[in-house]
């Protein structure tokens, strides 16, 4: 009974784990990494805002989730092109977003649009909003994927907030993830034809002798 669970188990894990990578890090828009103009002149649409960010790994209460240190490591750079259509930020539209993220693994490109939440939280000229991008093209083997934001937008230049997000990437590649965690070299399985009766007297300590 258990030897047919744990084959199924494997051979159903071999066949519907596909091959998906997913990534959570934060943008900070950052003097030091200025946005490339060579990237914004590939957006297909009409580019007003263009933002340079660095990209930076966080780290997550085990107990709850909660974020308590949101720059741990810089892990790489993006640049973000953006179409403008109305200044006054009101809630409920969308915009163009075109990025380039560039990480550890690769280069990343996202296609999509970034809807406004709210502009006066937690004070008038704020403006908060959620993007989701289509990844167009990835490292070798990405078949495309999805990434995703909570995103601060400060164009008035409060004092005390910054522009930036929270990002979360998951990508599917053409190489399957393999099942076992040390490398997917798997075991060589074997049948046990000891009876139930057999086992429970070594688990007791009479080994037959």
């Amino acid at each position: 009974m258990w030897r047919t669970l744990i084959l199924a188990a494997i051979t159903v894990s071999s066949l519907a784990v596909a091959g998906e990578v997913s990534y959570q890090f934060r943008s900070v828009e950052d003097p030091a990494f200025p946005p490339d103009d060579a990237i914004c002149a590939q957006a297909p649409f009409r580019v007003n805002v263009k933002l340079g960010a660095s990209l930076w790994s966080q780290f997550a209460r085990f107990s709850d989730g909660r974020v308590i240190d949101d720059q741990v490591f810089r892990i790489g750079k993006a640049t973000a092109c953006v179409e403008l259509t109305n200044f006054l930020f009101p809630p409920g539209l969308s915009q163009n977003f075109y990025a380039v993220f560039d990480l550890p693994s690769g280069r990343y490109t996202g296609l999509g649009t970034c809807t406004l939440s709210s502009n006066d939280v937690p004070q008038a000229g704020l403006v908060l909003a959620g993007c989701t991008l289509e990844v167009l093209t990835g490292p070798n083997g990405v078949l495309g994927g999805v990434i995703t934001s909570a995103s601060t937008f400060n164009p008035a230049r409060l004092a005390g907030f910054s522009t930036g997000s929270v990002w979360t990437l998951q990508a599917y590649t053409s190489a399957p993830v393999p099942w076992w965690p040390w490398g997917g070299q798997g075991f060589q399985l074997h049948d046990d034809r000891r009876t139930d009766g057999e086992i429970e007297r070594m688990r007791s300590g009479g080994h037959g002798h």
